[in-house]
């Protein structure tokens, strides 16, 4: 018997997922194990493995559609059973009406084999959608049979309630109707004004592409970010010179020694720790009126890809030493990039850094990520002249070493004097580093 392709349920929270590339097309002899397709969920981008060795019958789901965990995706026949594919890929079925919030078009789909999705849901609103999507709605009192669908079949994703949420008259989605009342003359003082027609707007010619499924959720946790927390930034020049100069003479044998690279980011992750086990509060959480203090340091480290953005995170990062801390991260990372974290290796966070001064940025002022109260933005390191001063107090110019840090807090939960207070022990750390690299 052919043996199943399915949507596999990457975390408990995860519902849904979204195809995004096939790495193998129907009659493509497969290993078990080998990846077989990537996905996209609202926490990672992965590659599913192949559950059998055989040859790709068929692919029953296209790039760019959003299916239920446990839908059938496609088969795997074996090697006696099939000697080509059932199906070959074929035009795309004809894709819906385009919205402003529209999903991806999908690609070539089967010919023989129609496009399938999970068997039909119905709710109180007679609206298809997933578990999570009727979880929302019940949440804000939306019914969905008024949210436009662009999934496959016109299917309700999470992305069409966010967005349907946005608009002004989504708070009133659910309500029943006003009877109308019988009309009365209008006095002038009730009459509004008509406004004028807005003017029809400017066509600029270029491309319209629509976002991938990893944009989309960016997109969606920056603005909820910036809703739910209050912002306020500071900034601290720090003098490294001495981790630069460390770092210049040890990173050969480091290297040599360990068989990992010996970059800048472990020394700014220590000092971080260090702080925040100084002060608590930095590392806490808003939970509804309360506040959550976390045991232990859990730090996101901010990725970018070529295709977005994705904070794996270090857990228990406190308990790490400094070459702990330099594996960990490089792990991190590497395994970002080709696509191998797993759900959990993205959640969790207590407080994160990003480093846009990897691209040659002087700071940035870096958006929370959710549900941390800070996060440590890590400018670009330059040389500059600074004034210096001796044991003795005397002053002179130097070439130094200097970064910039700038930490973004929820002021709703962290005071400035407290803010200040932990940027200067880092500041601190950094710029009297006494400690070994391995």
């Amino acid at each position: 018997m052919p043996t199943d392709i399915v949507m596999p349920q990457m975390g408990e929270s995860i519902f849904e997922g979204t195809i995004t590339k096939w790495l193998k097309k129907p009659g493509d002899k497969v290993q078990r194990d080998e990846p077989l397709f990537e996905i996209s969920t609202d926490k990672v981008d992965a590659e599913i493995p192949a559950p059998a060795t055989g040859i790709l019958q068929d692919i029953k789901v296209v790039e760019g559609n959003t299916v239920q965990v446990n839908t059938v995706v496609g088969t795997i026949a074996g090697d006696g059973e099939a000697a080509a594919p059932t199906s070959a890929p074929a035009k795309a079925a004809p894709a819906p009406p385009v919205k402003t919030h529209a999903a991806a078009p999908s690609p070539a789909a089967p010919a023989e084999q129609p496009i399938t999705e999970p068997e039909r849901e119905e709710d109180d609103d007679h609206a298809r959608s997933s578990p999570l999507v009727r979880k929302i709605a019940r949440e804000h009192n939306v019914n969905l049979s008024q949210v436009p669908g662009t999934g496959m079949g016109g299917r309700i994703t999470k992305q069409d309630i966010m967005a349907f949420l946005e608009r002004p008259e989504a708070t009133g989605a659910s309500a029943p109707a006003v009877p109308a009342r019988a009309s009365t003359p209008a006095t002038s003082s009730s009459v509004a004004s008509p406004r004028p027609a807005a003017p029809a707007a400017a066509t600029i010619p270029g491309d319209l592409v629509p976002m991938t499924q990893m944009r989309k959720i960016i997109a969606q946790r920056m603005i909820e970010s910036r809703r739910t927390s209050a912002h306020v930034h500071c900034l601290f020049e720090v003098d490294i010179t001495r981790i630069v100069q460390l770092r210049n003479k040890t990173k050969s044998a480091f290297e040599q020694r360990h068989g990992a690279r010996l970059t800048f980011m472990p020394f700014f992750v220590r000092a971080v720790i260090i702080a925040l086990q100084q002060f608590p509060i930095v590392n806490a959480s808003i939970e509804g009126e309360n506040i959550r203090y976390h045991r232990h340091v859990n730090v996101g480290i901010a990725v970018a890809l070529d295709w977005g953005l994705i904070v794996p995170v270090l857990k228990n990062a406190d308990e790490l030493n400094f070459l702990g801390l330099q594996r960990a991260i490089s792990d991190l990372g590497e395994r970002a990039r080709s696509k191998k974290l797993k759900p959990d290796e993205v959640e969790g966070s207590t407080f994160t850094v990003t480093n846009p001064g990897q691209f040659g940025a002087v700071f940035g002022l870096p958006i929370i990520n959710q549900p941390n109260s800070a996060i440590l933005g890590v400018g670009g390191i330059t040389k500059v002249p600074l004034v210096v001063t001796d044991n003795d107090g005397n002053d002179s110019i130097a070439i130094r070493s200097v970064v910039h840090l700038t930490l973004g807090y929820d002021h709703r939960l962290i005071d400035g004097a407290v803010a200040d207070q932990f940027m200067a022990f880092v500041k601190k750390s950094l710029e009297n580093w006494s400690e070994e690299v391995g």
